[in-house]
């Protein structure tokens, strides 16, 4: 099964649970719990899903670390705003 199909149905299930258990602890109405907590999950994981693929297309390389400094062989943090001072990375010990 592809990783990106499995994640979204997995993910589904855990946010069907949490809806229906949230919208019963609002409502003490298992009916609109169940209600709400079927159709939103529902919605939520195709929009999950639509935003999987289309951040899958993305271009990785346009990506800023927004802590200022490299990680591994990433480079980008160079292309990051020269007004805002780089980070010393941590101390290494011996």
């Amino acid at each position: 099964m592809n990783r990106v199909l499995l994640k979204t149905i997995t993910y589904g299930l855990m946010h069907l649970t949490v809806a229906v258990a949230v919208a019963f602890a609002l409502t003490r109405d298992w009916r609109v719990a169940l209600a709400v907590g079927i159709v939103e999950p529902i919605v939520q994981t195709f929009a999950f899903a639509i935003h999987e693929r289309l951040w899958s297309r993305g271009d990785a390389g346009a990506v800023v670390p927004i802590c200022g400094h490299a990680h591994g062989s990433c480079a980008t943090a160079e292309r990051a705003s020269s007004s805002r001072p780089q980070v010393d990375p941590a101390p290494r010990l011996a």
